[in-house]
C-alpha cells in the first residue's frame, strides 16, 4: 500500500535549480513556481505545508524585496505554512527580515542537499504536530461535560462557565428555551461539584398540582391530611447534602415561593402538618423557560427570592443559534437509536442534513431528539431522506467546502472595501489591511475591474 507524498513547494525562478531541487527531494510530491503569482496560484491549489523560497525573485532577481515580499503573502494566506528561505545574497540583514517576518529557517545557496532534506523533514515534522496539537486541543473542548454535545462557541462558553461555579456554594439559575437541555447542565453541574457523592433530587413546578405541590417540596407528617398515612419526606429533605433541582420555578405558586424564601434564608424547612424546624444543607439550582425578571415586574414572582435563587445565572442558547450543533446532535442521536433499535448503519442524505441545518428547532434538542428517533425507526432503507425527517428542503446550502468559502468572503469583502471608498484602491487596500500588489492581485482573481 503506497504512502501518499507530502506536498512541497518550490519557488525558484532558475529553470537548473528547479530541476536539481525537484531531484534531490524526490521523497515529496514537489510543486514548483518561478514568481510570485505562480507561487500565490500553487499555494491556493495545493496548500503545502513546507514552502522553499528563493529571496530574489523577478523583477527583483538581485534584489530582495519581491522574495520578502512573497513570504508576506503566502503567510498572510497560510499563516500555518513553514517557510524555508533560500538566498545567494550574502547581506545578512536580509535574513533577520526573512526570519522577523515569519519565515521558518534561512539557507545560503549553494545548498547542501543533505542538510536542506534535513530542514525540510523537520519543517514537516513540527508542521504536522502543530495540526495534531490543535486536533487535540479541538476535541477536547468539543464537549467539555458529560451529556453535553456541542461546537458551537456560545455553549462551550456555558459549559466554561458551569465548570466554575460548580465548586462553589453559590445557588444557581439556569434560563433558556424548553428543550435546551437545562436538566442535563443541572446534572453536569452537580456532579462536578464536591456534592457530586450525594443525591441529586429534581422536581419540576409546572408538572405538579398547587394542593401537593408544598408536600412534594418539604414532605408532611402522618395526619396532615386525609390519606397521609406515614411520616414522608421531602424532595429538599431527601437531597440533603446534595443538590435540589427546581425545573420551571417560574410556575411555583406566590405561597410556596415565601416558603421557599424562608428555607434559602434559614437553611430550616417545617413538614406539612409538622411543627419541628428540620436543619437541610442541600445546594439549590433552578431552571425556567420564563423571563423571570418580567414576572418579577409584573408581581408574579417575588423579587427577593429571584435575587436568592440568581446568585449566578447561566443562559443556555436555542438550537438554531449554536453553530453546526444541529448536524452533529442528529448524527449523535442517528448512531444511539440505531443501535437502541438494532438498526443496521443508517446515514443522512445531504438534502436530509440541508434541511436538519435549515430547520429552526423551536422544541431545541428535544424535538430533534424525537424527530431522528422517529426517523430512525419509520426509513425503509439505510438513508435517512428529508421525507423521512419531516422537514423541508432547504433551498440553498451553504457550501462546506473551506476555499469555496474562503473566495465568497474575500470577494465579498473586496466589493464592500472598494464601494466604501468609491473605487479608490489605495485606501480599499488601506481599509482591508493588505498592500496594493495583493489587492490587484485579489482583484485579477476574482475577475473584479478597477471601475467596477
Amino acid at each position: 500500500m503506497t504512502q501518499t507524498k507530502q506536498k512541497l513547494l518550490i519557488i525558484e525562478d532558475d529553470p537548473g535549480l528547479q530541476k536539481q531541487l525537484r531531484w534531490s527531494l524526490d521523497a515529496y510530491d514537489v510543486v514548483v513556481a518561478g514568481d510570485r503569482e505562480t507561487a500565490l496560484a500553487q499555494i491556493r491549489r495545493h496548500e503545502p505545508a513546507v514552502v522553499t523560497l528563493d529571496l530574489g525573485l523577478p523583477p527583483d532577481a538581485e534584489g530582495s524585496t519581491e522574495g520578502l515580499a512573497t513570504l508576506q503573502q503566502i503567510l498572510a494566506l497560510a499563516p500555518d505554512t513553514r517557510v524555508i528561505m533560500l538566498t545567494g545574497n550574502q547581506e545578512r540583514g536580509n535574513a533577520v527580515k526573512a526570519i522577523a517576518l515569519g519565515a521558518y529557517d534561512f539557507h545560503q545557496k549553494p545548498c547542501d542537499p543533505e542538510v536542506l532534506g534535513l530542514v525540510i523533514e523537520r519543517a514537516f515534522f513540527l508542521n504536522a504536530l502543530q495540526q495534531e496539537n490543535r486536533r487535540m486541543q479541538q476535541a477536547q473542548s468539543d464537549s467539555p461535560m458529560s451529556g453535553v454535545i456541542s461546537r458551537d462557541g456560545g455553549m462551550l462558553k456555558v459549559c466554561r462557565n458551569i465548570e466554575k461555579v460548580a465548586p462553589t456554594s453559590a445557588s444557581v439559575m439556569i434560563l433558556g428555551e424548553s428543550g435546551t437541555g437545562k436538566e442535563v447542565l443541572a446534572r453536569a453541574l452537580h456532579a462536578l461539584s464536591p456534592r457530586a457523592s450525594q443525591r441529586f433530587m429534581a422536581i419540576n413546578c409546572a408538572a405538579i398540582p398547587e394542593n401537593l405541590l408544598e408536600s412534594e417540596l418539604f414532605g408532611y407528617e402522618k395526619g396532615a391530611f386525609t390519606g397521609a398515612a406515614k411520616q414522608t419526606k421531602g424532595k429538599v429533605e431527601l437531597a440533603h447534602g446534595g443538590t435540589f433541582f427546581l425545573d420551571e420555578v417560574g410556575d411555583l405558586p406566590m405561597a410556596l415561593q415565601s416558603k421557599l424564601l424562608r428555607f434559602l434564608q434559614e437553611r430550616v424547612i417545617e413538614r406539612v402538618g409538622g411543627h419541628e424546624e428540620i436543619p437541610v444543607d442541600v445546594r439549590i439550582v433552578c431552571a425556567t423557560h420564563q423571563k423571570l425578571k418580567d414576572l418579577t415586574a409584573s408581581g408574579r414572582f417575588r423579587e427577593d427570592l429571584y435575587y436568592r435563587l440568581s446568585e449566578i445565572v447561566v443562559t443556555i442558547p436555542p438550537l438554531r443559534d449554536r453553530i453546526g450543533d444541529a448536524a452533529l446532535l442528529a448524527h449523535h442521536f442517528k448512531n444511539k437509536f440505531s443501535a437502541q433499535e438494532s438498526r443496521a448503519a443508517l446515514h443522512f442524505s445531504s438534502e436530509a442534513l440541508a434541511a436538519i441545518e435549515a430547520h429552526r428547532w423551536p422544541g431545541n434538542v428535544r424535538e430533534m431528539e424525537n424527530c431522528i428517533k422517529r426517523a430512525v425507526i419509520m426509513t425503509d432503507g439505510q438513508t435517512i431522506g428529508a421525507d423521512d425527517l419531516g422537514l423541508s428542503v432547504a433551498e440553498e446550502d451553504e457550501p462546506l467546502n473551506l476555499r469555496q468559502v474562503r473566495d465568497e468572503a474575500e470577494y465579498k469583502a473586496i466589493i464592500k472595501a472598494l464601494a466604501r471608498v468609491d473605487g479608490n484602491i489605495v485606501k480599499a487596500s488601506e481599509l482591508l489591511g493588505i498592500s496594493r500588489p495583493t489587492m490587484y492581485d485579489l482583484m485579477n482573481r476574482h475577475a473584479i475591474k478597477a471601475g467596477a
